[in-house]
């Protein structure tokens, strides 16, 4: 447990006896979020709301990078949309909340609340594509989704979550499973350089595909438990959702053609990863670029020595004004106290400014990644700081690289896959791609397949790690999220 040396410091759990209340006690008493009234909600406290704000500016920027506008679409959809493709309504029926009522009256069509927009959006794409010179079309929303989850956890699975949905459409098959294997890259790099997260990218199985997709690509991040978190998946739609909404356009040889189309998405899910791949016994630990707040002056003293409360304004203007998310805690609590409540709250760097390190010309300097403390001088705070938080971005991701590396084992049995599952890892295997293989090993070890390895080029020479028969692809099992 946290050592706390204030008693007004809210304690959590250890993150080695109770992983689960660990992440709770967190996102809670972190004020990321809170309970909303309704079951399975929660509501975005600002802290948390500013870490998804910077997600949001780091992606849309790439997202514009990559040619996409951003629209909105109404989160009200008609019913009768869903079942125009079998397969995707199939998939989200369970989850589907529906509208029957405007007050006591009772509505001649059914709607139902947003699990997704591929209908509600391929409708429009069918009014809006013409010819091939509207093709493509790249467009994306940032929404709030509602899918009735039975069990929950804040940022993990909830019935409402925010997130962004990318729709994209083109003239040939070809150009629209290579947006969505282009998108698995942005979002590689979204989540390497923003959020410090190493991932696994690559194709999932049938069973695991988007409902209504030719083939679903993921991004699977490792907790420090072992389990694996999706964190971002893109779909090649094939012309699936063309042929039921009749999206077609005039091709240059005069002949009409249904549109291909590619979706892709990431959601609040991700601050859930950053919570449970780098934070520690202590709390968040939170990648720079992402963090509200970069670096908090904590002032020693100032009550009985005035000139530490003006050189820790003189500070913060400083590195304001180099870019730096700075806040000055002058609150009247004991250092000890804003020491545990920033540790806790994640922040990169906390500067110490007491009487001796103004007659010293330097500040001391902690890092909330390893614990260290160094002497910058004060009049180099901004240089030495913004270095850091670099410093701290790299050694976060470095640190999770390593972990994940050390915590994926190769099995080629069922007995070493329950090993290496119990011990917290990801296994890779080799499999026959036979549903029946698949569905055992989920009924046995609650694990599931993730993505299929980038590495192919041997899988024939192998054994499937279930049935003993010839495999015909490598793929990693994982517990899951």
């Amino acid at each position: 447990m946290a050592k706390n040396n204030d008693r007004f410091v809210n304690s959590i759990a250890d993150i080695n006896d109770d992983f689960t209340k660990w992440y709770t006690d967190v996102c809670i008493k972190s004020e990321l979020c809170d309970y909303g009234p309704v079951k399975g909600t929660i509501i975005f406290r600002p802290y948390g709301y500013a870490i998804w704000e910077r997600i949001q500016a780091e992606a849309d920027k790439r997202f514009r990078a990559h040619g996409v506008s951003n629209a909105y679409f109404p989160m009200l959809i008609p019913q009768a949309f869903l079942m125009r493709e079998a397969e995707h309504v199939e998939g989200f029926a369970p989850e589907v909340a529906t509208v029957t009522h405007v007050g006591d009256t009772e509505l001649g069509e059914k709607l139902v609340l947003r699990p997704t927009s591929e209908t509600i959006i391929g409708n429009m794409y069918s009014k809006w594509i013409d010819s091939y010179r509207d093709l493509p079309l790249k467009l994306n929303q940032w929404a709030n989704v509602v899918r009735w989850e039975k069990t929950t956890r804040p940022f993990l699975r909830t019935s409402e979550f925010l997130w962004q949905e990318g729709h994209t459409a083109f003239a040939t098959p070809e150009e629209a499973n290579a947006d969505a294997l282009e998108m698995l890259g942005v979002y590689k790099e979204i989540a390497n350089d923003v959020l410090a997260l190493p991932v696994l990218t690559g194709q999932k199985s049938e069973k695991e595909k988007f409902a209504g997709a030719v083939a679903t690509y993921g991004m699977e991040a490792m907790m420090k438990d072992g389990k694996s978190l999706q964190s971002g998946t893109t779909h090649y739609l094939g012309d699936n959702f063309a042929k039921a909404f009749d999206v077609k356009f005039l091709d240059k040889d005069g002949t009409h053609k249904y549109a291909y189309q590619a979706s892709w998405g990431i959601s609040t899910r991700l601050i859930g990863a950053i919570i449970m791949a780098h934070g520690d016994e202590r709390g968040l630990c939170l990648p720079p670029v992402v963090a509200p707040i970069q670096a908090v002056i904590v002032p020693i003293g100032a009550a009985k020595n005035a000139e530490v409360g003006e050189k820790a304004a003189e500070i913060e203007a400083v590195l304001d004004k180099a870019g730096v998310r700075v806040k000055l805690d002058d609150r009247d609590q004991s250092p000890g106290f804003k020491f545990n409540h920033w540790e806790l709250r994640g922040v990169p760097v906390r500067i110490e400014l007491g009487a001796r390190d103004i007659a010293a010309g330097a500040v001391t300097v902690c890092r909330r990644d390893t614990g260290e403390k160094s002497a910058v001088p004060i009049d180099s705070v901004a240089d030495g700081v913004s270095k850091l938080l670099i410093e701290i971005a790299a050694n976060m991701f470095e640190k999770a690289r390593a972990f994940t590396e050390s915590h994926i084992v190769k099995v080629s049995s069922l007995g070493e896959m329950e090993k290496a599952l119990d011990g917290g890892n990801f296994c890779d295997a080799y499999w026959c791609e036979e549903r029946g293989c698949e569905d055992e090993i989920k009924n046995r070890f609650a694990a599931t397949t993730r993505v299929f390895h980038e590495d192919q080029s041997d899988a024939a020479k192998h054994k499937c790690v279930c049935c003993g028969k010839k495999a015909k692809r490598r793929i990693y099992f994982a517990r899951a999220y």
